[in-house]
This record gives C-alpha cells, sequence and structure tokens, in this order.
C-alpha cells in the first residue's frame, strides 16, 4: 500500500481523536524503532514525545518483542478475569514490591482512563462519600467519569456529565498566581483549597484526583513542599489522595514514581502508558493496605472482559525488566540536566521563548508574544506561528505534540545525549520562526 492510498483509507473508514476526520493531515508512520520512526517512503523522524508520552523504553525493544512471542507460544493468551495465571501473579509481586509504601494490591485495566474510572469506584465505596476533587489544568482520560475528573477543555463538549465532581485550580493555575515563590505558592494554595472543602463539607468528599505532576496541560511539577502539604491536609479530613500517574510514573520523571520527588505515598495510583511503553494496552490501579483489605470482606463493583490479560500482562512484565535493568529512569534523570540545559539556553537566545519546564524527560516550552508573557496562541486556541512552527518541525523530521502557545519534550528514556542535542538543534532553528512573530 502506498502511503497516499493508507492516508485516504484511514481518513475515509476510521475516526481520528479530539479532531475533525476532515481536517486530519495524518503523519504515515511504517515502523519505528528505537527513538526514530519511519515513513512509508523511508523518511527518519526523530520521535520528541514517545508518541504519546507513553513508549519510554523506545520502539520494538527486541526483549519485549520476544516476550509478545513467549506467551503467544505459552498456549495462553487470554482466560476469564476470574482466572489465576502465572503471569498475573508475577507482575503483580513485582509491582507490590516496586510501588513504594504499602500499595500492595493491584486491579487490571486496559488504559488510564479505565484505572481511573476504577479508583473513582474503589474511592466511593471505600469511604462512602460521594464527591470527587480534581483539578482544572488536568487531563484524567476520556471516559465518561473521567472527563469529569478532567479540567482542560475536551471536558466542556462532554458535558453535562457526572454528578459530584468538584473543580479546583492548580498551584500554578493559566494566569493566576498563588504567590511569588514555591514555600508562598504551596501555603496560598492549601489554604484556598482547604476553604474549598468546608463550603464542600469534608464528610462528602472521597478522594481528591491529581496527576502527580500534570501532563499535556503545562508539564508542571509540583511546588516544593506542595505534595506533602496536599498529603496531610486531605488525611486530614478522611480524604482520599489519588496520584494519577499514567503519564508521569515508569521512569519518565527520572525516578520511578513521581510522587517520590515529594516524599509521600499515596492512598491509590493509577498508571499505564509507561507500564507497558504501549506495546500492549494495559493499566493499573494500586490500592493502599487498607483499602485493598476493605475489599476482601466488601465487593468491589469494577470490571471488565479484558482484566488480568495474559498477554498484555507479560509485555508489562518485560517492559518493566528493560526499564529497570538498561538503566533508563537514571538516564531520564541524567539527561533531564541536559534537557534543562537546552532550555535554558533558548530561553536566553530566544525572545519568543517565556519558558522551558522540565522534570527528568518530562518537558514543554512555553512560547510568548510580548515581553508580558502573553502565550503565542489563545488558551484552547491557535497561532499563525504555532501551526508554522509545527509544519517545520514535521519538515525537518522531529515528532511532538503543538499545544496552543507551547510544545513538548517528551522523548524515549533510551534516547542519547546526542540524540537528545540534535533534537534540540532542530528546535532551536524553528524558534527562529516565532521570533519573528514576537513584537518588542
Amino acid at each position: 500500500m502506498d502511503t497516499q492510498e493508507m492516508i485516504d483509507l484511514c481518513k475515509r473508514h476510521t475516526l481520528f481523536s479530539w479532531s475533525a476526520t476532515g481536517a486530519v493531515d495524518p503523519l504515515p508512520i511504517a515502523r519505528a524503532e528505537g527513538i526514530f520512526l519511519y515513513t512509508p517512503s523511508g523518511e527518519r523522524i526523530i520521535d520528541f514525545n514517545s508518541q504519546l508520552m507513553s513508549v519510554n523504553i523506545g520502539h520494538s525493544h527486541p526483549r519485549v518483542i520476544e516476550a509478545i512471542k513467549r506467551q503467544l507460544d505459552s498456549g495462553l493468551i487470554y482466560t476469564f478475569p476470574g482466572s489465576a495465571t502465572e503471569v498475573r501473579a508475577r507482575l503483580a509481586k513485582k509491582l507490590a514490591d516496586l510501588v513504594p509504601g504499602d500499595i500492595n494490591t493491584f486491579f487490571f485495566t486496559l488504559g488510564g482512563a479505565e484505572a481511573n474510572e476504577n479508583a473513582i469506584k474503589a474511592a466511593r465505596l471505600y469511604t462512602g462519600r460521594h464527591k470527587i476533587l480534581s483539578r482544572y489544568r488536568s487531563y484524567h482520560g476520556a471516559t465518561h467519569a473521567c472527563m469529569q475528573l478532567t479540567g482542560d477543555p475536551r471536558r466542556w463538549a462532554n458535558e453535562p456529565g457526572a454528578p459530584g465532581f468538584i473543580r479546583v485550580m492548580d498551584p500554578r493555575p493559566y494566569r493566576f498566581s498563588f504567590g511569588a515563590d514555591d514555600k508562598e505558592i504551596t501555603e496560598n494554595n492549601l489554604e484556598y483549597l482547604e476553604e474549598v472543602i468546608m463550603y464542600e463539607g469534608p464528610e462528602t468528599i472521597a478522594a481528591m484526583f491529581i496527576e502527580t505532576v500534570t501532563g499535556t496541560n503545562g508539564i508542571l511539577p509540583p511546588p516544593e513542599g506542595y505534595l506533602a502539604g496536599l498529603r496531610e491536609l486531605l488525611s486530614r479530613h478522611g480524604i482520599l489522595l489519588v496520584c494519577d500517574e499514567v503519564m508521569c510514573g515508569w521512569g519518565r520523571t527520572g525516578k520511578l514514581f513521581a510522587f517520590e520527588h515529594g516524599g509521600i505515598v499515596p492512598d491509590i495510583v493509577t498508571m499505564a502508558k509507561g507500564l507497558t511503553s504501549s506495546y500492549a494496552p494495559l493499566g493499573a490501579m494500586g490500592l493502599s493496605d487498607p483499602i485493598a483489605q476493605h475489599f476482601q470482606d466488601h465487593v468491589f463493583w469494577g470490571g471488565l472482559t479484558y482484566n488480568a490479560h495474559a498477554l498484555m500482562l507479560a509485555v508489562a512484565e518485560a517492559n518493566i525488566d528493560v526499564l529497570l535493568e538498561e538503566g533508563l529512569v537514571e538516564n531520564a534523570a541524567r539527561l533531564g540536566k541536559v534537557m534543562r540545559a537546552e532550555m535554558d539556553r533558548l530561553t536566553e537566545k530566544h525572545p519568543s521563548v517565556k519558558e522551558g519546564r522540565n522534570v527528568g524527560l518530562f518537558g514543554m516550552i512555553d512560547v510568548q508574544k510580548n515581553a508580558s508573557g502573553e502565550p503565542m496562541a489563545p488558551y484552547n486556541g491557535k497561532s499563525e506561528a504555532m501551526t508554522r512552527l509545527g509544519a517545520f518541525f514535521r519538515e525537518r523530521g522531529l515528532f511532538t505534540f503543538i499545544r496552543w502557545g507551547s510544545f513538548m519534550c517528551n522523548p524515549p528514556l533510551c534516547i542519547t545525549e546526542e540524540q537528545l542535542l540534535e533534537a534540540f538543534a532542530i528546535v532551536d532553528e524553528g524558534l527562529a520562526i516565532t521570533d519573528e512573530y514576537y513584537e518588542g
């Protein structure tokens, strides 16, 4: 099949996410290896976003491919969720050993949204409360309840949704500021949050969901002291803390889980993406011991046909081994410093760069229109400058996501320093375009 036929058939017979299909210009991909994508014509493209911030170990790793083949040849591909399998036992024990604290029990799903849906159920069933807190600069998935957890504009077209969801401002909202430094921001945001809890009635709130590091809505690491302060505040009111690590977990931030940076352990953690590096669809909800013990004696009212699918679990097991044994978490921490230096260099060089943020290899650069920091494209909007920048990246063989006035810097964790600098050299060239639009 030639490239154009592939594109035409995909557009004619499939829907594309978050898009009017007629306006989509899909990237044709024939194969992928390491940090690179290849088009049918053989063009090499640097995957600077790990697809959807998910291919953490890089593409087509032979150890994972071999594990898939072994599982296929084992005679066990799928059994119903009420069965016990060796791969289920092994992976669950591995997760219990790796996830910090007393999170030792896991419910397997097909992705992050389903993990969060089931975390909502678990929190409500365990606490007997109904309301759920979440934040405006958040994304938790596209299923019905998760759309209401989500704060970003993708929620709007999915309203009205289920009741009981209360959204609050993040420590770093889009325009409003809680303070000038981390200490002030943390104190003011937590004081504000406690007042919201008072208005809503703490005895009615089951849990608060956070992306430990906010993902698509800014790559926003929590200010120093925030996670510990939030943990204490919620515990004081009997409200569970759920850390959504779907995007920021499994080494992306330079630690296995992002909540480790804050020295805390949540009551529930959700994960997907890097759990299998997207070689197969799999998510998981991890429960702390008190919650897991509750469901020893009480029914957990959740289930999926593909819960604990043997093939998917085998992929996760092999992926985790690669991540740990090849030092990819440590590589993310080490090259995160290189990314930080490159972001600082670009901020100094290009007037259109407002700020670069990263923790490990989880990064984003904000592009500004003027010295006042006005974004180069409006909230939930586009601009000619950012459209041209995106076209330049594609022309130069750099795949990433441009979102409003920002763009992502999230390569696979197997990237080398040389490859990272090659990617930032393309970014450097592209920012000359947005400099043309800078007013000042």
